[in-house]
C-alpha cells in the first residue's frame, strides 16, 4: 500500500514487521499492546501515527506517559525517528520548548504530556482539525486506573465522517497485578483491541541483538518470560505482599520522630549493580523506598562516583559481604562502605524481618525497584512447589534492601554465626 501527498510515497509494507498487520489496521477504541524488550511496539506505534497524520489530514496526536521528564528521550525520539525513516523529515517541525511536533502543510500536531502535568493532562486543545490519536508508553507505569480513566474521558467531541478515535497503550508486561490485565486482558469487549508481540516481530534486529535473548532464555527464564515473550509477571507467591507505590513526599519522612535512613549495594557486573535509599518508620513499621541506582558493566570506581553524585557520599553503605575487594575499593573512593550481615540463616530472617513492614516504594525515583519487588520470588523445586531459598531472578535491590536494614532493624551487636 502507497500513500502520496503530492511529493511523498510511503511504502508500507517495507516500514511494518510481521505479525502487526492486525495492530496497523484496527480501529477499536483501545489498542492496547504488550511485548517483549525488542518487539519494536513501540516503533510501530511511532510510524502508525506519522503514517494517520497524512492519511486523516484533520487528526491531531497526543503522546502520554505517567512523568512529562520522560516524553523527550522516548515518544518524541522515537517519533523523530519515525518521520526520518519514512523519508518525510522537511515535512515536519520538532521542537522541545513546547514539546510538540507539527505538520507544516495542515498545521496538524502531535503533543506531549506526563500525567503529573495536572489539569493540562485534561484539557488538551488543538489549534486545527480534531484530537483523534492518544498513545500512552510504559502504561505499566500508570498505577491507578482513575488516571486512566480520566484520560479517557477528556478524549471527547465529535469527529469527520471516515475519522474515529483511538486510545494506545504500550507496555511490558511486569506485573500480573496490574490494573491493565483485568482491565483489557481478561474479558476484552467489543471495543478493545489486544496484543502480545516478541523479539521475533523485530526484522530489524541482528544477530547480536537476537542472542541476547536467547541466552536470558537459557540463563534467566523467569526474566525471559516477561521481556522475551512479553507475558505477564507473577501473582502469586511474592516474597513481600504489604507493598505500595506511590511519590511520597521524601522531605516530609525524612521529618517523622525517630526515622532512620539506610542505604544497601548488592554489587553485580553482567548482573546489575544495586544501590538502593531506604528511611524506616520502625514505630509505624514502614520502610519508604526512596531512591536508586542500578547500573551493569561498570567498576568500583563509577559506583563510588555516582553514590557521590547522588549526594549520599557521607552515608553508611551496606554492602554484600562477599564482596571483600569491592568494599576496600569502595572505601579507596571515600565511601563508608561496610558488610553485611552473614551467617547460614542470615537472608531468611533478613526476609522475615522485612515482611513485618509495609514497603512504600516512590515510583518516579524506583522504577527497577518496583520491577524487582513485584517479581520477587520463592525458588520452585522440580515439582513446581516453592522452596525457601528466593529465585535469584530480580534479586538485587531486593538484596539491597536487606543488607540496608539488618543493621537498623536488628543492632549492630547482633550476629548470625
Amino acid at each position: 500500500m502507497l500513500i502520496d501527498d503530492s511529493a511523498i510515497r510511503i511504502n508500507l509494507p517495507k516500514l511494518i514487521d510481521v505479525g502487526y498487520g492486525d495492530f496497523w489496521k484496527t480501529k477499536q477504541r483501545y489498542r492496547v499492546c504488550k511485548g517483549s524488550r525488542g518487539s519494536k511496539k513501540s516503533k510501530t506505534t511511532a510510524l502508525n501515527m506519522i503514517f494517520r497524520l497524512f492519511k486523516y489530514p484533520e487528526s491531531n496526536g497526543l503522546c502520554v506517559r505517567r512523568y512529562s521528564n520522560t516524553l523527550r528521550d522516548s515518544v518524541f525520539s522515537d517519533l523523530k525517528w519515525a518521520i526520518h525513516k519514512m523519508g518525510v523529515d522537511s515535512h515536519f517541525e520538532c521542537t522541545v520548548s513546547p514539546m510538540q511536533i507539527t505538520r507544516k502543510a495542515t498545521g496538524q500536531k502531535i503533543l506531549f504530556r506526563g500525567l503529573d502535568d495536572g489539569l493540562k493532562i485534561t484539557s488538551i486543545a488543538v489549534d486545527k482539525g480534531v484530537l483523534c490519536w492518544v498513545w500512552i508508553e510504559e502504561a505499566y507505569e500508570i498505577s491507578n486506573e482513575d488516571d486512566f480513566n480520566k484520560l479517557d474521558m477528556s478524549i471527547r467531541g465529535e469527529v469527520p465522517d471516515g475519522y474515529f478515535k483511538q486510545i494506545i497503550l504500550t507496555f511490558n508486561p511486569w506485573s500480573a497485578t496490574s490494573w491493565l490485565k483485568p482491565r483489557f486482558f481478561d474479558n476484552p469487549d467489543e471495543d478493545t483491541f489486544i496484543k502480545t508481540t516478541t523479539w521475533k516481530c523485530n526484522k530489524w534486529l541482528d544477530e547480536a541483538d537476537r542472542n541476547i535473548f536467547l541466552k536470558m532464555q537459557q540463563n534467566n527464564p523467569r526474566r525471559y518470560r516477561i521481556e522475551g515473550d512479553g507475558e505477564w509477571g507473577i501473582a502469586e507467591g511474592l516474597i513481600y505482599e504489604k507493598v505500595r507505590f506511590e511519590d511520597f513526599d521524601i522531605d516530609a519522612v525524612r521529618a517523622i520522630p525517630g526515622i532512620k535512613s539506610a542505604f544497601g549495594l548488592d554489587f553485580g557486573f553482567t548482573d546489575p549493580n544495586a544501590f538502593v535509599c531506604l528511611m524506616i518508620d520502625n514505630a509505624a513499621m514502614k520502610i519508604y523506598v526512596f531512591d536508586e541506582w542500578y547500573r551493569t558493566g561498570v567498576t568500583n570506581k563509577i559506583i563510588a562516583q555516582a553514590i557521590k553524585d547522588k549526594g549520599y557520599g557521607g552515608q553508611r553503605i551496606v554492602c554484600d559481604s562477599a564482596e571483600p575487594k569491592s568494599i576496600a575499593e569502595l572505601q579507596e573512593e571515600g565511601i563508608k562502605a561496610e558488610p553485611s550481615r552473614k551467617g547460614k540463616d542470615s537472608v531468611n530472617h533478613g526476609i522475615q524481618l522485612i515482611q513485618n513492614y509495609e514497603i512504600i516504594v516512590h515510583e518516579k525515583n524506583c522504577p527497577e525497584f518496583k520491577k524487582e519487588i513485584q517479581n520477587y520470588c520463592w525458588e520452585t523445586d522440580k515439582n513446581g512447589k516453592p522452596t525457601d531459598k528466593p529465585d535469584h531472578e530480580f534479586s538485587h535491590g531486593m538484596d539491597s534492601m536487606r543488607y540496608a536494614t539488618g543493621k537498623v532493624l536488628v543492632g549492630d551487636t547482633f550476629s548470625f554465626d
